[in-house]
């Protein structure tokens, strides 16, 4: 079966010419090198991943884009840093509402190797993440970038937003102290009061008609894999459309029509 013919390599990506006086020996790292690249094309001609990788990295962007526009990879990044922070305290964590979660929370803060400085970059970077995906909202919204084609794009972004919130709500009653005993009930009860769906959803979140033990393992289990989970699925889904549909043009600049070469033809003929 013929293969397609590869799109063009950038020219950061071509290879080097050879230095004048070059007699061809092979330095180690020359060796380390042309392994590593020998290593590459072998995977590359086997699953064929440059085309979707030049696709998602070279491409254009318009004029007049600013520090604003790295708001949404901030709010990614910020989302990788509470994922990788959140394996290692789970490691540790015990979902046992009878002391077993509160204790370890304190082992990890007291006793734990860096436990301390992980569950600081934890607990502040849920902060910062929802800090960053509000200010990526706002710019999203007053820089007109929801607009068409790229509705579904912000559609999308309002559920990573939903969905950061519910991981912030969740992840607050893990260390069940009082603090975040009474802050989930009282949260747990405003939800109760929304139309329609507000007391299934209280019962869902407790696991019942009261907070109980099994309360804690809803929210562990909510908080650990279904809402991450999830997030990740539409950080793809949002990554593909921004990709897809290109990024908007800052809403000061004006776009200047391009010239119609047919028109231009006609006219030269009309002046002949």
């Amino acid at each position: 079966m013929p293969r397609l013919p590869s799109p063009p390599l950038p020219k950061t990506l071509k290879p080097a010419p050879k230095k004048p006086g070059d007699n061809g020996k092979l330095t180690p790292g020359k060796a380390a090198a042309e392994a590593g690249i020998t290593v590459v094309d072998w995977i590359d001609e086997r699953t064929s991943l440059s085309p979707g990788i030049r696709w998602m990295l070279f491409r254009k962007v318009p004029r007049g884009v600013n520090w604003f526009y790295t708001l949404g990879s901030a709010t990614m990044f910020a989302f990788l840093s509470q994922a990788i922070t959140g394996v290692f305290l789970a490691m540790y964590y015990r979902p046992d509402a009878n002391g077993g979660a509160y204790e370890s929370v304190r082992y990890i803060t007291d006793q734990a190797f860096l436990g301390q400085f992980v569950r600081g970059m934890h607990k502040w970077g849920s902060s910062v993440m929802v800090i960053l995906i509000f200010l990526h909202m706002a710019r999203t919204f007053f820089f007109g970038a929801y607009k068409y084609p790229r509705e579904l794009t912000w559609v999308v972004g309002v559920t990573l937003l939903i969905l950061t919130m519910a991981m912030s709500f969740t992840g607050y009653l893990l260390p069940f102290d009082q603090r975040a005993y009474w802050a989930s009930v009282v949260g747990v009860t405003i939800n109760g009061t929304g139309p329609f769906i507000g007391p299934f959803l209280s019962d869902f979140l407790r696991a019942g008609p009261e907070f109980g033990a099994t309360t804690l393992s809803r929210f562990y289990a909510i908080h650990m894999m279904l809402i991450p989970g999830a997030i990740a699925a539409l950080i793809g889904v949002h990554l593909w459309l921004v990709t897809k549909l290109g990024i908007s043009a800052p809403p000061w600049l004006t776009v200047e029509p391009e010239a119609d070469p047919d028109a231009e033809l006609q006219a030269e003929r009309v002046e002949v």
